[in-house]
């Protein structure tokens, strides 16, 4: 059972929405944050990279930033650039990207469904950038980049979105990136009732994208219990703010890699190789994308091939048969001596949103070889978290990115 509660959501005022609603903190570097600050002043950056507010160099894990943060966020607040929901609410958050719209419900999730696992990840996490956001949510008192959940497609659900959404939203705009964001606000008592419900029927919930962000919350959460230790479970820093959507309006892209050397070969004695491992053929016509699961494309020398793994070593486990494990098995690590991913410098993970004109590119500047995959699907995701696994670093690339600073959760 899923507790998935209303909240009152700290949000813009509608003629500011737009202006303040921001891509995660993540998305961007320092210098590209301070840029998107300037251009933009109201962006919810200056407060999820608080170091745009400093001078160049500062350190940007020094407590003065992060205090920054906190004390920028709560004076936009009291000028009224934020306004306060007055009771519990539902939120519907719309999407929609190159004609393509997903539809979620901004809620607060529970911390103790987390830490007990009906809220399933596929990834480990890391603490040193934990770190970053646990700082962040703890010194501002609030959680202010929601975690992108999925479940799986709920009738009950659906019906009252669907109702909600033929009225007018609270906001209606399209971002630079020619991303639409809507959104409506429940509040009335039978539909507040009704997804509650609906979500206590449900007894899995996952994690799409957002895995530090989320253990973090959790983390901070925990930390305030043994700060209170007569806390009753109805405090706020008991739950994280949250995106859930269904899982069968989700897209998931390519994640593809590059490679910075051929490991002492040169591109024939490369290609031979891998000829041994994989099925190789060049790739004809204008679309190089890889068509199947199975199957993934590689730049080489000023070409593209196309490979697809044999038969005898796919895999039916939820994750030793994900095409970027075998990727990993019988290529990067035999053939390139990529041995942990993770961590090998000779490797970067490419979003498949840049396009197979940025793995042309990287092998023009500094990559001898480049891996265009084909995408993990949601149901692979679920999986591989149902079986309690986690999948390799980089599998997975979610688009459209939700907005931080639509809604924010004090705790």
């Amino acid at each position: 059972m899923a507790k998935i509660h209303p909240f009152a959501a700290i949000r813009p005022a509608e003629e500011k929405a737009s202006r303040i609603a921001a891509l995660p903190y993540d998305v961007y570097n320092s210098a590209e944050a301070r840029i998107e600050v300037e251009k933009e002043p109201l962006s919810f950056l200056c407060i999820d990279r608080p170091e745009t507010q400093f001078p160049v160099g500062q350190d940007m894990y020094a407590p003065e930033v992060y205090q920054k943060a906190h004390d920028i966020l709560w004076q936009m607040v009291e000028k009224g650039d934020f306004i306060r929901d007055d009771a519990p609410c539902y939120y519907i958050y719309e999407l929609t990207m190159d004609g393509r719209t997903q539809t979620g419900i901004v809620a607060c999730a529970s911390i103790d469904d987390y830490v007990s696992g009906v809220i399933k990840k596929h990834e480990n996490t890391r603490e040193e950038k934990e770190q970053d956001r646990i700082r962040h949510v703890d010194t501002c008192s609030a959680q202010t980049g929601p975690i992108f959940l999925a479940y799986r497609t709920n009738d009950t659900i659906n019906a009252i979105v669907n109702a909600k959404k033929a009225e007018q939203p609270v906001y209606d705009f399209t971002a630079p990136d020619q991303v639409t964001h809507r959104v409506w606000v429940i509040s009335d008592a039978a539909s507040v009732d009704a997804i509650r419900a609906a979500f206590d029927a449900i007894n899995a919930i996952y994690i799409a994208d957002g895995h530090h962000r989320c253990a973090s919350a959790v983390k901070v959460g925990l930390k305030r219990r043994a700060e209170h230790p007569d806390y009753d479970g109805t405090e706020p820093f008991n739950e994280f703010l949250s995106v859930l959507f269904p899982d069968d309006q989700l897209h998931i892209m390519d994640y593809n890699r590059a490679v910075k050397d051929l490991n002492g070969m040169n591109a024939a004695e490369f290609l031979e190789k891998i000829s041994a491992v994989c099925e190789v053929a060049v790739s004809e016509g204008d679309d190089h994308h890889p068509m199947e699961k199975g199957t993934f494309t590689m730049f080489l020398d000023g070409k593209w091939y196309r490979c697809a793994f044999r038969k005898e070593d796919r895999n039916p486990d939820p994750v030793e048969g994900l095409d970027v494990s075998l990727l990993q098995k019988l290529v990067l690590h035999p053939l390139l001596g990529i041995q942990d991913p993770r961590t090998d410098a000779r490797i970067d993970f490419i979003g498949g949103i840049r396009g197979l004109s940025e793995l042309e590119k990287r092998c023009s500047e500094d990559c001898a070889v480049a891996f265009a995959m084909y995408p993990t699907s949601i149901g692979e995701l679920f999986d591989v978290a149902d079986a309690g696994l986690l999948m390799p670093p980089k599998s997975t690339w979610f688009e459209p990115k939700l907005r931080s600073g639509l809604f924010i959760h004090e705790i």
